[in-house]
């Protein structure tokens, strides 16, 4: 598969100058206090919000990145790119996490790419080894139809194909609201990063709330 035409050292200033852009739109915590899930749900949700002001073209191309912290292009990305952006926006890299419990558990996660070893250029884009992951981590909530199960910094993934095949695809939960009155969702389906009112749109595969206060930073 093509690799990304930018050179490596190129992309990963541009990501971290991206990081540093939209970890400024992060609400700021007084420098006494600790972090809490609430406020670590808060700050995803707001480095979600956030995505939805980056330009970004739909591109599933494999693209060999730097590791850890490694990126494709800022202008660049799929629906599981939402979620690695806004987590690392809170310093947690799933690319590093992802591939070091692959590397643990390689039999735990899925086979649907014919893989023999984990790969840290793409394990973690895939939503599949996204949801096993957070399943390992205990992250796992009850799929329900009720809008108010599913709060802000919650994730949430779907198969869009429904009964006739297997399109997965994932997203983050906010505190906006549509006029459904339902929690709209932080999501790239192939117009880049938008905020929709999507919940309950397709099946439902799996729904999350990841909140590893170990692992961010304030």
């Amino acid at each position: 598969m093509p690799a990304a035409k930018m050179p490596t050292r190129r992309r990963c200033l541009g990501a971290l100058a991206e990081g540093l852009a939209l970890g400024a739109l992060l609400p700021a915590l007084p420098a006494a206090a600790a972090l809490t899930s609430q406020s670590l749900a808060a700050r995803l949700n707001a480095a979600a919000l956030a995505r939805t002001r980056a330009r970004v073209v739909y591109d599933p191309a494999y693209v060999r990145l730097a590791y850890p912290g490694g990126d494709v292009p800022a202008d660049r990305g799929v629906c599981a790119d939402v979620v690695i952006r806004s987590y690392r926006a809170l310093g947690i890299d799933l690319q590093q996490l992802v591939h070091e419990d692959m590397r643990a558990a390689f039999d735990a996660y899925p086979k649907h790419w014919g893989l023999s070893r984990p790969d840290s250029n793409i394990d973690h884009r895939r939503v599949p080894n996204l949801e096993t992951f957070l399943k390992r981590q205990g992250a796992a909530l009850p799929v329900s139809d009720a809008p108010a199960d599913y709060r802000p910094g919650n994730l949430v993934a779907w198969n869009l194909r429904g009964a006739s095949g297997f399109l997965p695809h994932i997203g983050i939960v906010t505190d906006r609201r549509g006029i459904t009155g339902r929690p709209r969702v932080v999501h790239n389906i192939g117009a880049g990063p938008r905020l929709e009112d999507v919940l309950f749109n397709w099946p439902m595969t799996g729904h999350y709330r990841w909140l590893p206060l170990n692992l961010a930073s304030e």
